[in-house]
Formats: C-alpha cells, sequence, structure tokens
C-alpha cells in the first residue's frame, strides 16, 4: 500500500497499520527512513513559525533560525526518538510486554510519520494566525494524534511474541 493511504488509515486503525507492517520482514532500513521522512517534515514545519519569529525580532536572522532547527531535528532529534523507542520497549517489558526493540521502534517512528501532516498545519497556524486559540486547538489535535496512534502501534508491538532486534 501506499505511505500516504496508510498515513490516512493510522487514523482510523492504528493498530492495524503497524501489525501489517510488523507482518512484513524486519527492515531497520524502512524504520530509519520513516524517521528520517519525519524529522525533515518537522523541520519544514517549523520554517512559517521561524520565519514570523524573525521578521518580528529581527536580532536572531532566519538563517541562524533555521540552522538551530536543522540541527535539533535532523541530527540530534533522531538520536532521542532511538532513545525512546529503546526506553519504551524497556518499560513495556516490565508491564508484560513480549515485542522487541524494532517493534518498539517501528511503532514510534510509524506514529511520527503519520502525525507529520498535523505538524505541517500546526506550523502553518503558528507561522500565519500566531499564538492563540487556534494554535493550541492544533497542537492539542497533533498531541492526541501522536499518542493515539503510538500508544496503539506500542500495544500491537508488544503483545507479539519477539521479534528479530
Amino acid at each position: 500500500m501506499a505511505i500516504s493511504t496508510e498515513i490516512l488509515r493510522s487514523y482510523r486503525a492504528p493498530r492495524e497499520v503497524l501489525r501489517r507492517q510488523l507482518d512484513s520482514p524486519a527492515s531497520e532500513g524502512r524504520a530509519l527512513i520513516y524517521l528520517t521522512v519525519a524529522c525533515l517534515l518537522f523541520f519544514v514545519a517549523q520554517w512559517p513559525r521561524l520565519s514570523r519569529e524573525a521578521f518580528l525580532d529581527p536580532s536572531i536572522p532566519l538563517d541562524a533560525r533555521l540552522g538551530g532547527a536543522l540541527m535539533g531535528w535532523m541530527f540530534i532529534a533522531p538520536l532521542a526518538f532511538y532513545a525512546i523507542g529503546a526506553l519504551t520497549h524497556l518499560v513495556a517489558r516490565l508491564f508484560g510486554g513480549k515485542g522487541s526493540f524494532y517493534g518498539a521502534r517501528l511503532a514510534l517512528f510509524w506514529s511520527l510519520l503519520a502525525i507529520a501532516p498535523v505538524a505541517l498545519l500546526l506550523g502553518l497556524v503558528s507561522g500565519f494566525i500566531g499564538q492563540g486559540p487556534a494554535q493550541n486547538v492544533t497542537g492539542l489535535l497533533l498531541l492526541f494524534a501522536f499518542l493515539y496512534i503510538w500508544m496503539s502501534g506500542i500495544w500491537e508491538a508488544e503483545r507479539r511474541p519477539d521479534q528479530p532486534a
């Protein structure tokens, strides 16, 4: 199935989507691509907000703001997400999880990719409207979508017997 179709399906049936991915052969490369594309989209989502902030406060130029966001989203965030995926699996093990580190990583990385369209929307709202109720509602939508897809994915990944790490 196409990735865009799977992303849309993740909002309706996240466990089914992750189950289908876990049933295919384990591919760390695929998981890394999900994470890289998600981080790239989160970086792009920052552009309107950073542009607005640079316009309102020119003491820090847009180039510096974009450079910082690039460093954060493309180099630091992936390392943090790998650590979060491992920690999630270890916590799930304490509560009887039977999955693998790969399954926990895939659940996290897929949930990040699945919410990327909402993150892009939040970036537009932050850049064009600014702080206010619209930004708050969009941010809450992003948070709830992420938690729903990620927790559903963790549930599915950790209830399955061990797969290759």
